[in-house]
């Protein structure tokens, strides 16, 4: 299959073969809109009225923190608790009822701006993946030995499968994709296994050795291999 712009960022997502390709994917598009809605495009109308509507997640909160680009994310809060104030807390309209401001506050809890963004970047490189294992006996090969598919992107790619795939390829691709998984969860569960033992007085010492990088990483890894996040561990 002839590479394209469409295949090119899939291919280097997957070339590493570290950790799961669909969290580097995620991560990639993660970085390139934080950038993005932190740079001019924060001053852009349609962006400024998106993100005064949905807002962030936790989790994206702290990843524009870490562009340090402060008086942007400040103007981006300044106008969206203006929006809170307004459309929530001081709203005096009569077909505002009872329970509204719980209401509305529930719904934005569940909203964010760039999670929507990365859900739609995500969801158009997951198609040129399923053509790519389709057409490609060298990219099915390469998606078939990768290091794992962390649980929540396993998820993600079985619910479109029926969709993305003729029923001839399902097979194929569901066997990889759980060999995938099942590998992994295996390994680590010895892993943390091992971790737990370690602390038994007759493995005294054991966890320290050069050997056991693998066993000492292995909560991290695990709730990794859970989430699909890296914890952020001080």
């Amino acid at each position: 299959m002839r590479e394209s712009i469409l295949t090119i960022p899939v291919n280097e997502v997957f070339e590493p073969r570290e950790g799961c390709p669909i969290c580097r994917m995620r991560d990639t598009v993660e970085e390139h809109i934080c950038e993005y809605i932190m740079g001019a495009a924060m001053m852009e109308p349609d962006v400024r009225q998106d993100t005064n509507r949905l807002g962030f997640c936790f989790t994206h909160y702290q990843q524009l923190m870490m562009q340090n680009n402060r008086l942007s994310l400040g103007l981006m809060l300044n106008t969206y608790l203006g929006t809170l104030r307004g459309e929530i807390f001081e709203n005096k309209s009569i077909f505002f009822t009872k329970g509204a401001k719980a209401k509305k506050c529930s719904e934005i809890e569940n909203t964010c701006f760039v999670c929507s963004k990365v859900d739609w970047g995500v969801e158009h490189m997951l198609e040129t993946v399923f053509t790519m294992f389709r057409e490609d006996a060298k990219f099915r090969n390469l998606y078939s030995t990768q290091k794992y598919i962390c649980i929540p992107h396993y998820n993600l790619i079985m619910s479109h499968v029926p969709s993305k795939l003729p029923k001839a390829d399902q097979k194929e691709f569901i066997a990889a994709t759980d060999k995938l998984v099942e590998n992994y969860i295996k390994e680590l569960n010895s892993d943390v296994n091992e971790f737990c033992n370690s602390f038994d007085y007759r493995n005294a010492g054991k966890l320290h050795s050069e050997d056991m990088e693998h066993v000492r990483s292995s909560i991290e890894r695990a709730i990794e291999f859970i989430t699909s996040r890296k914890p952020d561990v001080k």
